[in-house]
């Protein structure tokens, strides 16, 4: 997992190529970014901007990955979210062919994801998202997904 503001995020190249690619396109900028789907690098690399409104925590559920990463980007408004390690969870539900693991358990970190920062998840690291952080907001977000 990683945390950081989107200026730094040139920090982390080096790692990954196809998270090297996503870092790239947070440096340059993802002002006026409409919803939808950005392809940049087919199965490797993609990017998925949309809006919803946040949700109680009694209503999320975690989800983890094993094969892509993400980066989540919040471009308007705020959300709480919670990082635990599968090994603490329950798994509910697996759909392989979308690289989808959902769990239900309790948090080992909580964080605020607001404008101006970006999260990394990886393999393993199981991430409740939506979350309300003083009741519903409506976020714009984006969510990039790089092969590893």
């Amino acid at each position: 997992m990683i945390l950081a503001k989107n200026q730094d995020a040139g920090q982390y190249l080096g790692l990954n190529a196809n998270l090297d690619a996503a870092l790239r396109r947070i440096l340059s900028g993802l002002d006026g970014l409409e919803s939808g789907h950005y392809d940049m690098d087919g199965d490797n690399v993609w990017l998925n901007c949309f809006d919803y409104d946040t949700i109680p925590e009694s209503e999320a559920f975690y989800e983890a990955h094993e094969h892509y990463g993400d980066i989540h980007i919040m471009l308007e408004g705020r959300e709480k979210v919670c990082i635990s390690h599968p090994d603490t969870l329950t798994e509910f539900e697996r759909t392989p062919e979308n690289d989808f693991i959902a769990y239900r358990g309790g948090a080992e970190h909580t964080l605020l994801l607001a404008p101006g920062s970006f999260l990394v998840v990886f393999p393993g690291d199981a991430h409740k998202i939506k979350m309300q952080v003083d009741g519903p907001e409506h976020v714009r977000k984006a969510v990039f997904k790089f092969k590893l």
